[in-house]
């Protein structure tokens, strides 16, 4: 199986995906999680999402 399509989908996004994770302020992280903070809806990095995720 081929795996030529790995990744296109951030490939299409500003700098592919990556940023400054608004939560945790780390640089370079790939934001690919919507997550609602504060009443605005934000995207944030995987370790913060599991962090929001297991406080719940």
């Amino acid at each position: 199986m081929s795996k030529a399509h790995r990744g296109k989908g951030i490939a299409d996004l500003a700098s592919g995906g990556r940023g400054e994770c608004p939560v945790c302020k780390r640089g370079g992280v790939k934001l690919l999680y919507e997550q609602e903070i504060d009443g605005q809806k934000t995207k944030i990095c995987k370790t913060c999402k599991a962090t929001i995720a297991n406080k719940k």
